[in-house]
């Protein structure tokens, strides 16, 4: 359908991805760092029924078009709850409703389930971004008003689009992620003399608790992972949301297993067996590359072992994105183990635009200040980090 028209561009809005030609779609999303916007991880939410309407996520993508070709899109998503956001808004979602406003529907941009830095609009370098980014605003404005959505938001983004957006006029809201970064280390040893003296022999200490149980772990990458692991990451990753009372199993087996013929080249999987010649893992963490960039996603053990959540999801993953000459890596949500093993608080942010003059008003009074107390937030858990006193480069 189309939206409106300005100038030489038409703007479009569109249910599913796969509505947008694959090669147009990547040519704008493969440029960038992040492998989260390209089009066969959108595709397989949507098409795995992980992301769909039935689960409170109707896929509605904006794209900007000149004549037939693709010039800027961005992933939206019409929500009916916040769940799988990583963004905990609830705060707000009982305000509006003290406040007598319908907090849902609301528009969201972000890679579903995915709580990692990168979203951004997907712009051909060669067009006119600040034009083209007023452009979509427009559209996004016009189609929440004329639906009844109360606000568009847009979670871990991009920090210099972030930039861009505020000068339109949205509000930033602080979050912090734990990030290790290669602070040019040739091996783990390096990693390890970051920490003072109780914690290196921590971290040691419970590497040698895997090695004592008698297990051995295989990192595989692309193409050395055997097709037949691929619907064992479904039953890994549905084995640890059953553990937990907060557990929500947001992706299906039938993504798993479409990973092997359509992505597998970005993933990389932590294998831990008991036998060196096994064939089935009994612990598995889940995780991508792209470039320099590395994400862990989900993890999960048939059996409990000492430490070997550890050694699969932290330990091993940084051996060997330090032999990758890997910069980054994110290990995905959650901060309680990681701060002790590497991983300081790191800012992102969310941008947030509400079409209710109250809500509004409220929320840019008041987001300064929460800004300023996770601010403390974050400069207090990096103060507490187990290092020695040498300079270490943390980004807050």
């Amino acid at each position: 359908m189309i939206e409106q028209v300005k100038s030489s561009y038409s703007v479009t809005w569109k249910q599913k991805i796969a509505e947008i030609p694959k090669n147009q779609w990547d040519a704008l999303a493969q440029p960038l760092a992040t492998p989260f916007l390209e089009w066969e991880w959108i595709n397989n939410l949507e098409t795995s029924g992980s992301a769909t309407g039935k689960t409170g996520w109707q896929p509605c993508h904006l794209t900007v078009w000149r004549d037939r070709q693709l010039i800027a899109a961005a992933p939206l998503y019409i929500k009916s709850h916040s769940y799988g956001e990583f963004v905990f808004d609830h705060q707000w979602a009982d305000l509006s409703h003290r406040l007598g406003v319908r907090y849902y529907p609301k528009l969201l941009g972000m890679t579903p389930f995915t709580p990692a830095v990168g979203y951004r609009f997907l712009i051909a370098p060669n067009e006119d971004e600040a034009t083209i980014t007023e452009l979509m605003i427009a559209a996004i404005d016009h189609f929440c008003d004329r639906n009844h959505l109360s606000g568009c938001h847009f979670l871990f983004v991009d920090p210099d689009w972030r930039t861009m957006m505020e000068k339109q006029g949205f509000n930033s809201w602080l979050h912090h992620s734990y990030i290790w970064t290669n602070q040019g280390f040739n091996n783990f040893d390096d990693y390890l003399a970051v920490f003072n003296a109780n914690q290196r022999r921590n971290i040691k200490r419970e590497r040698k608790a895997v090695t004592q149980a008698g297990l051995f772990i295989k990192t595989l990458a692309s193409e050395e992972i055997p097709h037949h692991l691929y619907p064992l990451i479904y039953r890994f990753y549905s084995s640890t949301c059953d553990k937990f009372y907060w557990g929500s199993k947001y992706l299906t087996h039938k993504f798993f297993e479409q990973l092997y013929p359509n992505y597998r080249e970005r993933v990389v999987l932590i294998a831990a067996y008991r036998d060196e010649n096994e064939q089935k893992p009994i612990g598995l963490s889940f995780c991508l590359r792209k470039d320099n960039n590395f994400y862990g996603r989900y993890w999960g053990a048939f059996q409990e072992y000492d430490c070997l959540h550890f050694e699969a999801c932290y330990y091993q993953p940084i051996e060997w994105a330090i032999s990758q000459g890997i910069t980054m890596f994110d290990p995905g949500a959650g901060g309680q183990h990681k701060k002790r093993r590497g991983f300081p608080a790191t800012a992102n942010h969310s941008l947030h635009r509400f079409y209710h003059p109250r809500m509004s008003q409220i929320f840019s009074r008041y987001i300064d200040e929460v800004n300023q107390m996770e601010q403390a937030e974050i400069e207090a858990i990096n103060e507490d980090l187990p290092f020695t006193k040498r300079d270490i480069e943390i980004q807050i």
